[in-house]
């Protein structure tokens, strides 16, 4: 089968990025009683224009197409015109090959920062590729904590949800809120040097 790459061009953001179905693709989005957890419960990708047909068929089609054989080098060679990318605006990593395939494109494109949040950390098997994904230069692999209270562990999630802009957290709160929802100049999420990023819930 032949590789047809769809990539996302959120509003939002300042760069095109590439995602999957959000829950169906998303196995740290679910606690062990078979409930999703708190930051998963009101997601945001199984809302609005996430349930339209043309939105619903790219990710359907990504299931499928970053199993072909070509899928690497043409992300590599997407990529070739961008300096950022996102990774997963929906979805999230649920094989360990797609894990090291993401991890291939990284490596071939050290002119790109990628930005990647997962729960897929919480899975060990998934850890040996996060390691070497989280040692390049170029990615910021950000582990996401499931509350929507504020709460992290040092040293392991790289972003929490917030429930309003005045919360008190030492984390870096994303200011979306003020530019029409939308990153503007801000780069943080991109940032290594930024450990923990706090998003106010929507």
């Amino acid at each position: 089968m032949k590789t047809l790459l769809k990539i996302s061009k959120t509003s939002k953001m300042p760069c095109p990025s590439w995602s999957l179905a959000a829950i169906k693709t998303c196995p740290g989005s679910v606690k062990s009683g078979g409930e999703l957890v708190d930051a998963c419960s009101k997601c945001y990708a199984t809302k609005g224009f996430y349930n339209m047909k043309p939105a619903k068929n790219l990710r359907i089609h990504n299931k499928q197409d970053w199993k072909t054989d070509g899928w690497v080098s043409e992300m590599v060679s997407y990529l070739g015109d961008y300096g950022r990318f996102r990774w997963f605006d929906s979805g999230d990593i649920y094989t360990i090959v797609l894990a090291k395939k993401i991890l291939k494109v990284c490596e071939l494109t050290p002119w790109v920062e990628h930005w990647i949040p997962t729960r897929s950390y919480k899975f060990k098997k998934f850890m040996p590729t996060f390691n070497k994904l989280r040692a390049l230069s170029n990615v910021s692999l950000r582990f996401s904590s499931d509350s929507i209270k504020g709460e992290y562990v040092k040293g392991l999630h790289g972003s929490t949800i917030i429930p309003n802009e005045y919360f008190k957290t030492d984390a870096f709160i994303c200011r979306a809120n003020t530019r029409g929802h939308k990153c503007g100049p801000c780069r943080a999420c991109w940032d290594k040097n930024i450990p923990v990023i706090a998003y106010i819930e929507q």
